[in-house]
């Protein structure tokens, strides 16, 4: 199975290479890292300490883990945290973020000699992977060195749960590697089980994005970005943050209805590739809508619509916004995390298409934290904020909730713990 998995991903990446070398070099005007990838040049780790490789896909896994990193480096300084991650966006925000990593690169191409040298350089003692990260011979390689594999943070939507049912005995070889499954609900437990894997390697952990650690902000702060932007703080804001292509026109037309029945609204528009964001202004444009982007903002900035061209500040937004809306969740994308503006007291919007979050999506609006918009009309009540007393209590309502689901982040130090232990007694014997 493994040399006809390994034939193929190299045929793959043989046709695909020359295609996505030109979408990032020329199109996106980005490296591709190829010799990264292949775990070229790695510094070997200083002998003689324990060590942990943590592996997240992308920028929201690796955001996730922000807390999770910190606080294992401030219970064990004595532990190496090598941390890998798979694109580009993912290192540029791992490398700035995780200051407590004490190496950070790309996940290796799953070729077992490229695992071999990330697994010669640094010498983990226990792989941990994030969400649902199951590179064939990544786990194959790491079991063969006798190390232990803990999942954490794990979820399986409804596409994976199909995926890995129709493979069957081929997945159930895959998850043999893992040692332990900590996921976030029951209800990934219980798919889990049916897709063979014993009761005994599940554990539910909870969600570790809802630990999320976000900078804190003053009035006075709040206040003093508001006049950057060129508001003087008697303007109503919304901010919708990571949409994706399809949402941005709806909620423009609706932006401009809400307009014609209320003035001095704002609107602040974060697209998940900031790439798109001449497209979009484009369209805010033809609209009719005074437009800036973040880049070209400043003291007396004269807009209706400003565009997020910048990586890193959504954050800061949702804590000055008025009411806040997630994309991914008006197309069939699956929806974005809502625990951002959640963790700033912030009415949380978003549309029916909430599946990679529908657990977190669906407690937050039991709990009377969140809503759904279906409708056009449904996008104009949003933005006209009628109810200024009831959406601050939903804001409110929001960020009890998010306070709440903790105790994740306890819950998998315990288990890294615990794996740390069995792997040094392991290798004592």
């Amino acid at each position: 199975m493994y040399a006809i998995y390994s034939l193929l991903l190299f045929l793959a990446l043989f046709f695909y290479l020359p295609i996505y070398a030109f979408r990032m070099k020329v199109l996106r005007k980005d490296r591709i890292y190829l010799r990264e990838r292949l775990a070229r040049g790695l510094l070997p780790r200083a002998p003689g300490r324990k060590a942990v490789w943590i592996h997240a896909v992308s920028v929201g896994e690796v955001l996730s883990l922000q807390n999770l990193v910190h606080e294992l480096k401030v219970r064990h300084p004595e532990w190496d945290i090598c941390f890998s991650t798979l694109t580009n966006t993912g290192i540029s925000v791992a490398r700035e973020k995780l200051k407590d990593a004490d190496a950070v690169f790309f996940v290796p191409l799953d070729f077992r000699s490229a695992v071999r040298r990330v697994l010669k350089a640094f010498r983990p003692d226990i792989l941990v992977l994030a969400e649902s990260e199951f590179w064939p011979n990544l786990l194959r390689e790491v079991k063969r060195q006798g190390k232990r594999i803990l999942l954490i943070n794990g979820r399986i939507s409804e596409g994976s749960f199909k995926k890995y049912g129709d493979l069957g005995p081929l997945s159930r070889k895959i998850f043999r590697n893992v040692d332990l499954f900590l996921v976030q609900t029951g209800q990934d437990k219980e798919k889990l089980e049916q897709l063979g894997i014993e009761a005994g390697r599940l554990q539910v952990a909870g969600n570790l994005k809802s630990e999320i650690r976000l900078p804190d902000f003053t009035a006075d702060e709040l206040e003093a970005f508001r006049h950057s932007l060129g508001m003087d703080g008697r303007e109503k804001v919304v901010v919708a943050g990571s949409t994706r292509k399809g949402e941005e026109e709806r909620l423009l037309k609706a932006f401009a209805s809400a307009r014609e029945k209320r003035d001095g609204l704002r609107f602040i528009l974060a697209p998940r590739r900031v790439e798109r964001a001449g497209e979009i202004e484009k369209a805010a444009l033809a609209m009719g809508f005074r437009t800036m982007r973040r880049t070209q903002g400043g003291p007396g900035g004269d807009w209706d619509v400003l565009i997020m061209d910048t990586m890193g500040e959504l954050a800061r937004f949702y804590a000055l916004s008025d009411a806040s809306f997630v994309g991914g969740s008006l197309v069939n994308w699956g929806g974005h995390n809502i625990l951002e503006p959640a963790y700033y007291g912030k009415p949380v919007f978003f549309g029916p298409h909430m599946r990679n979050f529908a657990f977190l999506a669906e407690s937050f609006i039991r709990t009377g934290g969140a809503r759904i918009v279906r409708t056009d009309e449904d996008l104009e009540e949003m933005f006209l904020l009628r109810d200024e007393i009831g959406l601050r209590e939903m804001g409110g309502k929001a960020k009890a909730h998010l306070a709440s689901l903790g105790g994740a982040t306890d819950r998998t130090i315990l288990a890294i713990e615990r794996f740390m232990e069995k792997r040094l007694q392991n290798a004592g014997s």
